[in-house]
């Protein structure tokens, strides 16, 4: 696979890839210092049907610095030729997300992090505004 992101450093600074699945377009930021992925609490409350509960949770760091306790979810999202299956945290964000949105006029719905990047054995191409998995 390799997915464009610049797209989302254009208009909003970050790197971001949207779902081409069910669901679809939802736009994750890939932030290689999370140690989760995350999905936001108001894109899990909309999206039940997609996601399953595991009856797990954790202690994560939120957005804020602040410790913050989150139900565990597994999650199957597809990313043009990319599937991926994977536990995500449910977190509330909504300040942050909104502050985001409001900035740049782009809705972010979670974090894919180290761990999406590792199994999915990702680099990110700066230079070619891409990112490239050998996966496929």
């Amino acid at each position: 696979m390799e997915y464009p992101i610049h797209y989302g450093l254009e208009k909003a600074g970050l790197p971001l890839i949207l779902t081409t699945d069910n669901p679809k377009n939802l736009c994750f930021l890939i932030d290689t210092g999370s140690t989760n992925d995350v999905i936001f609490d108001f894109v899990y409350q909309h999206f039940k049907d997609y996601f399953t509960l595991t009856g797990d949770s954790q202690s994560i760091m939120g957005i804020d610095g602040a410790l913050k306790s989150t139900i565990i979810i597994n999650a199957n999202l597809q990313f043009d030729d990319l599937k991926y299956k994977a536990p995500f945290a449910v977190l509330e964000a909504n300040d942050a997300i909104i502050q985001v949105q409001a900035e740049t006029g782009i809705q972010i719905h979670g974090i894919l992090g180290t761990p999406f990047l590792i199994e999915n054995k990702c680099l990110i191409d700066f230079d070619k505004l891409i990112i490239k998995s050998n996966e496929l």
